[in-house]
């Protein structure tokens, strides 16, 4: 079976959501943290319903669902990192869901051009 590279990187970056999560929580930072946990790791879930999406109408839908969760992610990402609400350093989150965006923006404009 071929490795998917978005499917991996998804999911990895959900485990660092995971603990970045449980930071956090060890900080009493309890409002952008659960925004994080749920659109950062849904990410990966909507990554691994398109795989199994039953056209190819449907994967772009998949992929574009996961697109939007990974710019909220972005969003929140950003919001904490502004805020000041923990000494917490995000920017290699940042950095990784940038790469994230990329990616699926990439995939998604490459299906709808049919290649």
């Amino acid at each position: 079976m071929k490795e998917n590279l978005i499917a991996n990187k998804t999911f990895d970056f959900a485990l660092t959501i995971i603990e970045l999560f449980i930071q956090l929580k060890k900080e009493n930072e309890f409002i952008i943290s659960k925004q994080i946990i749920r659109s950062g790791t849904s990410i990966g879930a909507n990554v691994e319903e398109a795989i199994a999406a039953q056209s190819k109408k449907d994967f772009i839908n998949k992929l574009s669902i996961a697109s939007k969760e990974a710019r909220e992610t972005k969003y929140w990402l950003r919001l904490l990192n502004k805020s000041e609400l923990t000494q917490i350093k995000v920017g290699f989150y940042l950095t990784e869901i940038e790469h994230i965006i990329n990616i699926i923006t990439k995939i998604i404009k490459t299906s709808k051009e049919g290649k």
